[in-house]
């Protein structure tokens, strides 16, 4: 596997994956997307791979989710691959788990990101939010889907809706994650509950993991997830949502208009 915006490295049945932009902290672009999707594809193709861990570079960010710069410089012409943000949010045909290491702060498309893998353990220096509607958008990348199952409805608007951060440890409270541990110990830690899943039957966790998915598409999500993109596209016409990504870029408070 060679990739330009991830590393990827194969440690027995263990795929390690590492989103590799820590100049703009793991932020994902169009091209790092359809990198992913191809990443995973040759995941869920390769016999000997069991199990992904994917992580951030840098000691600072798992990911701060979208590009917004790029978005602003119009990089976002070339389309979404179908299997969503980080190849993962709209993927519901993936077998083998994958464990988040949470390394830093996971923002807006970043704890998407991490929302869409199987197990996630974060370093006690993690933050997580969906802050899109601060900059003119919504978490669409299967954030208002996935977090309102995870942490129940009435606490996953809060955070969507006000857009907030919640440290690691009010993160595992709350039920969005599995796992806090000291931040040297992160990977080792990941690795280690890979190793774990690598002992019991491949075959019966992807089975398992074949009706997680069916579950996710019979309770609508995939359709859900849809319509968000249906949403954030019509959103993305307005004069607010323009008004987000400038005022991002210009480091300033956004002048918002309501239309």
């Amino acid at each position: 596997m060679s990739y330009e915006f991830i590393t990827t490295e194969k440690r027995g049945h263990i795929l390690v994956v590492t989103m590799n932009r820590p100049d703009v902290y793991n932020a994902v672009h169009v091209d790092m997307h359809i990198e992913m999707s191809r990443c995973w594809d040759e995941f869920a193709a390769d016999q000997d791979l069991w199990v992904a861990v994917l992580t951030g570079a840098g000691d600072k960010a798992f990911s701060a989710g979208n590009d917004l710069k790029a978005t602003a410089m119009g990089g976002n012409k070339k389309p979404m691959p179908d299997t969503g943000f980080a190849g993962l949010s709209s993927r519901f045909d993936l077998e083998k788990p994958i464990i988040a290491a949470v390394n830093g702060f996971a923002m807006g498309g970043g704890f998407e990101t991490a929302l869409s893998c199987d197990i996630l353990i974060a370093s006690e220096n993690a933050k997580f939010a969906l802050p899109e509607v601060k900059v003119g958008f919504f978490a669409a990348a299967s954030g208002v889907q996935r977090l309102s199952r995870y942490i129940g409805r009435l606490a996953a608007q809060e955070m969507m809706f006000t857009g907030r951060t919640i440290m690691a440890d009010e993160a595992l409270k709350m039920g969005c994650i599995n796992e806090v541990v000291p931040h040297a110990d992160l990977m080792d830690r990941a690795m280690a509950k890979a190793e774990e899943l690598c002992t019991v039957s491949p075959s019966a966790v992807k089975a398992t993991k074949r009706v997680l998915n069916a579950m996710m598409e019979g309770d609508g999500m995939a359709a859900s997830i849809a319509h968000s993109r249906e949403v954030i596209a019509d959103l993305s016409k307005t004069d607010d949502f323009k008004e987000g990504v400038q005022a991002f870029v210009e480091k300033r408070k956004p002048n918002w208009v309501n239309k």
